[in-house]
């Protein structure tokens, strides 16, 4: 009863236990139907679209990853259209510059008073498709920083504020493929969440050669109204969280720290930096709202474990041994997950 009472609860006065409920089955169905409207336009990859509205309703960016024809910026495109935000791609390439991003100050002959005024760039926008953000010099890849930490954009010494809500969603090619950039562990560090797009099975390849080469058009249905986002945002950080469940993810976040004594065996020996507290904010506002996506008013140890792998494997760096035995970050959050830190 407690923890209905204090979800959803604003500072001029409370709510009634009933309302809070009739909120919580609001943004499970409302969800839901987001979920089914992309699944419309989408063939399989329900992991990651979950994963993608988590992050969302979380308030946070994406980074989503894998080889190139999988559908990244076709599920973004979606997520955009069935949510009703305003949206815009950003094609990274090498030669792409910082000021194609954040936008410049142009001349304008014709003004009476001031005769430069800021142009707009496309970050200006609430969904952001960094499309192949690994394609292009660290430099520019930094050019998002300020956009996704403050979520305003500094040109000339003045600061425009982006709309709200503001999302980057980047898609990245394994490094190993050519023409990629590592990107700077700062600019990782500022995505909640890491989704890997796996290969589609061949049942899944099917239905898409179905669905994409035939005579109908996608049509992509919006679900949501301006503001619904924004307002179950708020409602996230409400979701109840005991210290219990807290003190979980602060181990969790330890672990991947191969200096900890909570890191296992596999994290000493091929991990050569972990989380900081930005992957511990992650787990906390993951797990909060993936309660609030399933209609609960409290997260458990179950939300925080769910979304561990999104939000800690790009927040653990592997050394040269880890490579060459073919350790990945997912294998050491398992051993992580499955180590004695209750």
């Amino acid at each position: 009863m407690n923890d209905l009472h204090n979800i959803n609860c604003e500072n001029e006065g409370e709510q009634p236990v009933e309302s809070v409920e009739r909120s919580l089955e609001e943004v499970t169905m409302r969800l839901q139907q987001v979920e089914q409207a992309l699944g419309e336009v989408i063939v399989g990859q329900r992991e990651v679209v979950h994963q993608v509205l988590i992050a969302m309703l979380a308030g946070g960016h994406v980074l989503l990853e894998g080889v190139p024809g999988l559908g990244k910026t076709a599920l973004v495109r979606a997520v955009a259209g069935v949510t009703g935000l305003s949206f815009r791609r950003i094609q990274f390439t090498p030669d792409l510059m910082p000021a194609d991003i954040t936008g410049t100050q142009v001349y304008d002959g014709k003004s009476a008073g001031e005769p430069f005024r800021f142009a707009p760039g496309p970050v200006f926008a609430n969904i952001v498709l960094a499309d192949e953000i690994n394609r292009a010099t660290p430099k520019t890849q930094s050019a998002l920083l300020e956009a996704m930490q403050e979520r305003t954009v500094t040109v000339g010494g003045t600061g425009y504020p982006l709309p709200e809500p503001f999302f980057v969603l980047a898609t990245q090619n394994p490094l190993e493929m050519e023409g990629t950039y590592p990107l700077p562990e700062a600019q990782l560090d500022r995505f909640l969440f890491k989704v890997n797009v796996a290969f589609p099975t061949a049942e899944e390849l099917l239905a898409i050669g179905a669905l994409t080469t035939g005579a109908a058009e996608l049509e992509i249905r919006t679900v949501l109204e301006p503001g619904e986002l924004l307002k179950w945002q708020k409602m996230v950080r409400r979701v109840v969280l005991v210290k219990d469940v807290m003190d979980y993810a602060v181990r969790l976040v330890l672990a991947t720290r191969p200096d900890a004594p909570e890191a296992p065996e596999g994290v000493c020996r091929f991990a050569r930096y972990g989380s900081g507290p930005r992957g511990l904010q992650a787990l906390l506002l993951g797990a909060r709202a993936e309660a609030l996506r399933a209609g609960r008013p409290g997260a458990g140890y179950e939300d925080v474990r769910r979304v561990a792998p999104a939000a800690l494997r790009h927040r653990l760096l592997l050394n040269y041994e880890a490579t060459a035995e073919g350790v990945s970050a997912d294998d050491l959050i398992t051993e992580i997950l499955g180590s004695d830190l209750n």
